[in-house]
Parts: structure tokens; sequence; C-alpha cells
């Protein structure tokens, strides 16, 4: 079954209250469609938990990948193969699987290292 993988700028949205992310998210989970992100996008976006009450909701009904010794090395390769530097967009970018929807505030950088894995997941901004 494909996945909504959430991006940095996705779980931003979300802290935001961003109502289209809101309403993507509610599909997903009447749809039972697997929500997804990295640690590395959360250690991005988690700065004050106090005032982030919805990021924190939203992310008890996430499944948090974490950037372990075989991932590491999966997304080092792979920057250098795309010529990037973004551990967090390359950590979301190895988690996708063909068929998956990653949300993310710069697609064209998730796009490029997409490609780069050739990997083939949407991208939705």
């Amino acid at each position: 079954m494909a996945a909504l993988i959430c991006d940095t700028g996705a779980l931003i949205a979300i802290e935001r209250g961003d109502r289209a992310v809101g309403a993507l998210l509610a599909a997903a989970a009447e749809q039972g469609t697997e929500v997804l992100t990295s640690s590395a996008c959360v250690a991005e976006t988690w700065r004050a938990p106090a005032r982030q009450a919805r990021l924190a909701r939203a992310l008890s009904g996430m499944v948090e990948r974490p950037l372990d010794p075989y991932e590491a090395r999966r997304g080092g390769l792979l920057m250098a193969r795309s010529g990037t530097n973004d551990v967090a967009d390359t950590a979301i970018t190895t988690i996708a699987q063909g068929g998956d929807t990653i949300l993310t505030s710069d697609p064209t950088d998730i796009t490029h290292l997409l490609s780069a894995a050739g990997t083939r997941a949407r991208v939705r901004k």
C-alpha cells in the first residue's frame, strides 16, 4: 500500500495549522494510508514542545523512521550520487517507495533525489 511521507516542510505546515495538509492527513487516516516521516525531519522541526501540541498529536499517528546505520550509509551514497547535502531530504527519499507521495515544501530537491535514487514516488507541494 502506498504511503504518505511528510518532510520537514510538511511537519512545519502541520504545526502552523495548514488546512490543506490537515485535509491530506485526514484523508490518509480515513483511507488507512500509512503516514511516515524521518527522525531527521522531526529533529529539524522539534523546537518548543510546550508550544507544539498540534505537531505532537500528528507525530503520534505517524511512523517515524530512525536514521539507523544502514539508512545513514545509504543516504550518504545517495547524497554523493546526487551532489546534494541535505540529510533530512535524503532521509525522506530513502524511505520512499514507488507509488508513495511525499509532502514537501521543496519539490525540486526531493524530485532530484528521487531521480538519483531511481524511486518513482509522487511529490506534492
